[in-house]
């Protein structure tokens, strides 16, 4: 039975690329996020790291005792009535939104960088995530797990490289911190928050597939140290792209996809390489945030499911036009906002004793 379950690498690879998306690896979330605190950024960022550890366990843990099949029954048991019905509400949103955000993102990024009419962009993202996500569970898990050891390479990689490599363009830590807005939009007041905020939305978006992820999870040891490393590698990967960030701050802070810039500094074919890893980046997202979204509103293992989530695609490939740097710069903060009462709930939920939730779609 244990061998048709999922290994330790596989729910850490998950678990990454659920939270690792367009806004990570182009630099936009550490830039907006992080870098605008100076060094105080990197005291938000092992906060991040250590709450990512504690809550992906958390979740993957809750989801394994109830046997879920999708955010819902862990809300419900987490939540109760009234403050479950609201994070449900919140994450299915959200799940769309993310959705939404990456098809945005896959057209911008092959305008800018290829000169292609961002629609085919967006068609393109949307067909190949739809098509994957109408192979269930399991092909979300492979396609996501096989993808994330080149994208956390590539993004480190290149962060690395930039920091080595690029001449600073930004002065001093404390000058930086000193001189640059509390963050990129007003929605976020200091590092701490920040960093809270960050896992905050991270969670709401990632709850979707940790839930099931654990049921799938070969044992509690694999679960337990899955999320250990999962949150070690979403840490250090979004540390090294913050000193980035920070070190050439003057220059990036006001482009769309910052990590694009950096590596055309170091080899123009580091550039095009890079901007394939986006795609990539934005595909391991787009995928979990469909299936979310999917088995939220339907019974993802019945034949109807797929006229569900072609349903959706089609509409957040229509919604997509909106654009992707207003969604991170504003819908991620704003949900981050409402999933603080998302991770205080799981928080409390963790004492609680665990019994499966029926009915939970109803």
């Amino acid at each position: 039975m244990d061998n048709n379950r999922i290994s330790t690498f596989k729910v850490a690879a998950t678990y990454i690329g659920t939270v690792v998306g367009a806004g990570f690896a182009s630099g936009q979330e550490m830039l907006q996020f992080f870098a605008v605190f100076g060094l105080k950024g990197l005291w938000g960022l092992l906060v991040v790291t250590a709450l990512f550890m504690v809550f992906g366990y958390i979740i993957m843990g809750i989801g394994r005792s109830l046997g879920a099949e999708s955010h819902l029954q862990i809300i419900k048991h987490s939540g109760g009535r009234f403050l479950g019905t609201l994070t449900d509400w919140l994450i299915t949103f959200f799940l769309f939104g993310a959705l939404t955000a990456m098809i945005a993102g896959s057209g911008a990024l092959v305008k800018q960088q290829f000169g292609i009419n961002p629609l085919w962009g967006n068609i393109f993202m949307a067909a190949f995530t739809a098509l994957t996500v109408l192979t269930g569970i399991k092909g979300v898990i492979n396609s996501i797990s096989a993808v994330v050891p080149f994208l956390i390479t590539s993004a480190v990689g290149i962060s690395l490289a930039s920091i080595i490599l690029v001449t600073p363009q930004s002065r001093s830590y404390e000058l930086v911190a000193a001189t640059v807005p509390t963050s990129a939009n007003g929605l976020i007041s200091n590092w701490l928050w920040a960093a809270i905020l960050y896992v905050s939305y991270n969670m709401v978006l990632a709850i979707s597939v940790l839930g099931p992820l654990g049921v799938q999870a070969k044992n509690e040891s694999a679960l337990r140290n899955g999320a250990i490393l999962g949150g070690i590698g979403l840490g250090g990967s979004a540390i090294a792209i913050y000193f980035a960030m920070e070190r050439n701050i003057e220059i990036v802070r006001n482009m769309e996809i910052p990590m694009i810039y950096l590596a055309g500094s170091l080899s123009y074919v580091l550039q095009i390489i890079y901007a394939l890893v986006l795609i990539g980046e934005i595909y391991t997202t787009a995928v979990g945030s469909l299936y979310g979204f999917s088995a939220r509103i339907t019974d993802i293992n019945e034949n109807k499911a797929k006229f569900y989530i072609i349903g959706a695609t089609l509409l957040a490939l229509a919604a997509s036009q909106l654009g992707f740097s207003n969604m991170v710069k504003y819908l991620y903060p704003i949900v981050g906002y409402g999933g603080v009462v998302l991770l205080v709930s799981l928080a409390v939920a963790s004492f609680k004793p665990k019994k499966k939730v029926l009915n939970a779609k109803k």
